[in-house]
């Protein structure tokens, strides 16, 4: 009876570290499918500033495909230095909205729309968009809230048309000032010039000391679709609210 009783306690015993360590394997092995995913397929991000306002808002939550540039050292985590330049690499086009390491501190993510591939030259006059000295046509869409805080500026609302035909919503709150009268910007190789569909909102490409061209390299992937957005006008402990604040048409709703 007490060696029946021992093997009973043995086979217990394995039984418990059987089980122990085939749960550590599934965490293991779950943050091993994790971080691939995020590295070499989808990444998540979530919109702070309203920059890219009416195509994003602040509050919403976003996939960005990894693989659609092909992948530097930016689409690893901490960005190790394994490689230079892109390998895969597959090149962006008009109107793509991209997620980038900003030039001059690559600690930070950026999000804007690429209205400038290398080679081209990119204008603003009179707020009206011109590549390679073509005026981007727009034609008046409604109004758009141009601000992200404080009390809503109401702008108005335009859908540009890009090089092969894309278009794209912006939000414009005057076409004189600021960056609506640029110089010739060259965008020079291996970088593309990207704006934000916020355009007197919006520090960019055309900002050359804070942002200015955006190397290739610096892609970190193309955004696909916005997977969940919360207004986020309830204190956050105030959990009752949050069904109110979703704004449920925007859930998994494609991003152009």
């Amino acid at each position: 009876m007490d060696q029946r009783r021992k093997m009973a306690s043995s086979t217990a015993a394995k039984r418990k570290s059987g089980g122990l360590v085939d749960n550590i394997k599934t965490i293991v092995y779950a943050g091993l499918i994790a971080i691939g995913v995020r590295t070499f397929g989808f990444e998540p991000f979530n919109i702070p500033s309203g920059s890219m306002i009416p195509t994003l808002l602040v509050g919403d939550y976003i996939f960005v495909s990894k693989f659609s540039y092909g992948y530097s050292r930016f689409s690893f985590p901490f960005s190790p230095p394994l490689f230079d330049g892109r390998i895969f690499a597959s090149r962006p086009h008009y109107g793509d909205v991209v997620v980038f390491k900003l030039p001059r501190d690559t600690s930070i993510d950026y999000i804007k729309r690429i209205v400038g591939l290398p080679g081209d030259q990119i204008q603003v006059q009179h707020g009206m968009l011109y590549i390679n000295g073509q005026e981007m046509p727009r034609t008046p869409d409604g109004t758009c809230v141009a601000s992200d805080e404080g009390p809503p500026v109401i702008g108005k609302q335009y859908i540009e048309t890009l090089p092969g035909g894309r278009t794209h919503e912006i939000c414009k709150l005057y076409d004189q000032g600021g960056l609506n009268d640029t110089e010739v910007y060259t965008v020079p190789p291996g970088t593309v010039f990207a704006m934000g569909d916020n355009r007197d909102n919006s520090q960019d490409s055309r900002v050359l000391s804070a942002v200015g061209y955006v190397p290739l390299e610096n892609l970190v992937g193309r955004a696909e679709i916005i997977w969940f957005s919360i207004d986020w006008t309830s204190p956050v402990w105030e959990f009752w609210e949050w069904p109110f604040e979703i704004r449920w048409s925007r859930l998994f709703t494609g991003i152009t």
